[in-house]
């Protein structure tokens, strides 16, 4: 027998023990063959069955708990969702293992987003550092942490483009644009499965949600989406082409519909994209019930039909929805399906289960000693330090405000966020414990010396209470108590840090927002203090872009520090006082106003791009603000500054399949060293169909010493140049294109060159 306690009724058909290290595809291929011979048309649908743990909801509620774990024991779930310990994970195994006719051991997942006990940087804050080996080892301890507890599968990298910071799950992807996403993705992918998806310090990662759900109607929550085939190839699925080119695990559909169509009820994008044209062998599982929601959509009559629609379009797994469990069986023996497509769909579970190395050993997870060891540990919190120091981005820092001098006598830490242990852990914080991550004021007390003092003055409540599921945040729009003590404090310090921003439940799935502002409160909050000491720097804490022109106009300095995980507090305080000179940079355009929403920087130019000069009225612009962003894609400062010369192409025209070679000067002219994140943008002057302004197409960071100059090389080939054209056929063509290579989406040099 392969597993130990069993106590099948009929030997397990996996003889012999398997090393998953050096199994080939081709040996798991013979061996699911082998086992899926055995298997009944009802143990094949119940591999595609995944069930939510008992006591969480990531969703809509789900059955009894009898009812599951009969089901389990009969060997008709192949996942589990929310199970959260080694002990848990071992007991339902067990359930699985050892009670079953054929001892299919199941998957355990969970939403593991940017962390599972320690707490990396919101995925969206991570992606500002631009330095992909930071995103790559967060997901590493993330991993690792959630293996520890019993995981195999993580619910995570999103991947979704989005362009508008009203929707909520901003927080959870890296931004704006198509390129950097895909680098942020592999990235991930890499860090959570590594070199080896046996080992268990590593987990199957997931590209979600496939597709085009960060394009919803409005910015709102699981709303509609309406896509041009132009923008849906160019835009929105190549970070997922690319993930699956990474070896991706598995895909996770979602529940927006897509043109029409509901995705998870898509043949196009799951089977004729995805599988066949891109030869993904992975499974695709359903978010939380999507394949039931197929009713709510109006595109299915019924449960049954939704799972016909379902199974067609091809999805692999039924999250907590009871539409495949319920139907398949039945719409086999009706004809209406053939059995072929639960085959194939159990055969991709299978496989995730051997290259997990679980027919090898059930229980390799479930170690409680792991559990106790390699979670919270100093080498995973210094990870997460340095993670959340490289994500911080400088927008504004006049006269120099920053670093903190050292003369400063007196500091005060003021604001609803500058003692607030539990917003930098961030949404989706997994199995953080609450108020466990270290605050502002407490990483500036533990930065300074005897002889600074450090006061503090709360000012406002950001909120009147949180909660991370079903619940609604109360937000304080109308309480401006508190903000005469935080102005007495603000005078007689040396330095203001006013911690204001959004509480991290603001963002999120299901929070999305109309109004993203700053609250009516903290805005008088600044006011007051900013009028009383002008050597106020803004510590801005939020999971997604806020329009800040009160602030961007009136504040000396402004700091970015989205919600940074467990190690917030001592991560900025390195910043403040210059141990880490600030190299983060926007993924996401910073709008003047809410009402600019869908803000890209990528866009489109339009056939009226220019007010044609005077007063001319007719032209594509708002008439009571500036199209442009606040702080637009790309940017943000250092504290030393850095010039470009240089500019080169190694030839001025190239044929359709050469290598342009770019190459640009880097001088730090500062009096300390520093990161910049040298950006090279494209821009097609014209083509088949309309083209953006520009397109990110390399980034490198770099490290130049004060006085230092250095020459970043890019190369561009068909891959940076092409596009896809009509018909959603990938094309290079001929033609005038400008080259940009600067610091940020905007202030740029720029260079011409000819493709013939």
């Amino acid at each position: 027998m392969i597993f130990s306690n069993t106590s099948c009724n009929e030997a397990n058909p996996m003889s012999g023990k398997i090393d998953s290290k050096m199994i080939t595809n081709a040996e798991i291929d013979k061996k699911i063959v082998e086992l899926m011979a055995k298997m009944t048309l009802e143990e094949k649908v119940g591999q595609m069955v995944q069930y939510s743990g008992f006591g969480e909801l990531t969703g809509p509620g789900a059955k009894d708990n009898d009812f599951k774990i009969n089901k389990i024991k009969a060997g008709l779930a192949g996942s589990m969702l929310n199970v959260t310990t080694a002990k848990q994970t071992r007991e339902f195994q067990e359930l699985a293992v050892n009670n079953s006719r054929l001892g299919i051991p199941m998957i355990f997942a969970y939403d593991v987003i940017h962390g599972y006990k320690t707490m990396m940087p919101i995925p969206l804050g991570e992606t500002a550092s631009w330095d992909m080996d930071v995103l790559e080892a967060g997901a590493a301890v993330a991993a690792k942490e959630a293996a520890a507890y019993g995981l195999h599968w993580t619910f995570a990298p999103m991947m979704d483009m989005m362009r508008d910071a009203r929707w909520g799950r901003v927080m959870e992807g890296a931004g704006e644009d198509p390129y950097l996403n895909s680098k942020a993705a592999v990235a991930r992918i890499n860090g959570f499965q590594g070199d080896d998806l046996s080992a268990n310090y590593t987990v199957a990662a997931c590209a979600k949600h496939f597709a085009g759900y960060g394009f919803a109607d409005a910015g709102r929550e699981y709303n509609t989406t309406e896509i041009t085939e132009h923008t849906l190839h160019n835009m929105v699925l190549p970070p997922f082409k690319a993930a699956a080119e990474a070896g991706v695990a598995t895909f996770m559909n979602g529940f927006n519909d897509l043109n029409g169509i509901p995705v998870t009820a898509s043949t196009y994008l799951q089977r004729d994209l995805l599988k066949e044209e891109w030869g993904f062998d992975g499974l695709i599982v359903s978010d939380w019930a999507s394949i039931a929601e197929l009713v709510g959509h109006g595109i299915a009559k019924d449960e049954r039909q939704a799972a016909e629609l379902a199974i067609k379009a091809g999805s692999d797994m039924d999250m907590e929805g009871y539409a495949y469990e319920d139907n398949l069986g039945a719409l086999v023996e009706e004809g209406k399906i053939d059995e072929a497509l639960i085959d194939d769909a159990c055969r991709r579970i299978l496989k995730l289960k051997f290259q997990l190395g679980l027919f090898d050993d059930p229980y390799k997870y479930c170690s409680e000693e792991r559990q106790k060891n390699d979670v919270l540990s100093p080498e995973n919190l210094a990870i997460a330090r340095d993670a959340a120091r490289k994500s911080i981005v400088l927008l504004k820092n006049e006269d120099n405000l920053l670093p903190i001098k050292n003369d400063v006598k007196t500091i005060a830490v003021i604001g609803p966020f500058a003692n607030d242990k539990n917003s930098p852990l961030g949404n989706w914080r997994a199995k953080a414990d609450p108020n466990s991550a270290v605050s502002l004021l407490e990483g500036i007390k533990n930065a300074v010396g005897e002889n600074v003092k450090v006061t503090y003055a709360k000012g406002v409540n950001a909120t009147t209470g949180r909660r991370e599921f079903v619940f609604e945040l109360n937000v304080n729009k109308t309480d401006f108590s508190g903000i005469e003590e935080a102005v007495a404090v603000a005078k007689n310090a040396d330095i203001v840090l006013l911690a204001i921003g959004e509480d991290c439940f603001q963002s999120g799935e299901g929070r999305s927002q109309v109004d993203i502002n700053l609250t009516a409160p903290q805005q008088a909050l600044f006011d007051a203090i900013q009028k009383v000491n002008k050597n106020t720097a803004v510590i801005l804490s939020n999971g997604r872009p806020m329009p800040i022109p009160a602030l961007a106009e009136n504040a000396t300095a402004i700091v970015e520090t989205w919600h940074l995980g467990s190690e917030s507090g001592n991560a900025i305080a390195d910043v403040l006082f210059g141990k880490y000179n600030p190299s983060g940079k926007l993924p996401m355009s910073f709008p003047r106003h809410g009402g600019q929403m869908p803000l890209y920087y990528n866009r489109k130019s339009t056939g009226r791009p220019d007010s044609r000069g005077g007063e001319v009225v007719f032209w594509s612009h708002y008439t009571d603000e500036k199209n442009t962003a606040l702080y637009p894609f790309g940017y943000g400062l250092s504290y030393t500054t850095f010039e470009y010369r240089n500019l080169k192409l190694d030839k001025s025209s190239m044929e359709v399949g050469e290598t342009l070679t770019v190459s640009v000067d880097v001088i730090n002219n500062g009096s300390r060293d520093g990161h910049e994140v040298v950006q090279l943008y494209i821009r097609d002057l014209f083509g088949s169909v309309t083209r953006p302004v520009k397109e990110l197409k390399g980034f490198e960071k770099v490290l130049l010493k004060a006085g230092e100059t250095k020459t970043v090389t890019f190369k561009l080939t068909n891959a940076e140049l092409g596009f896809y054209g009509q018909g959603a056929k990938y094309v290079v063509e001929s033609g005038d294109f400008k080259i940009f290579v600067g610091g940020n989406s905007v202030d740029l040099m720029e260079a011409d060159f000819e493709l013939k």
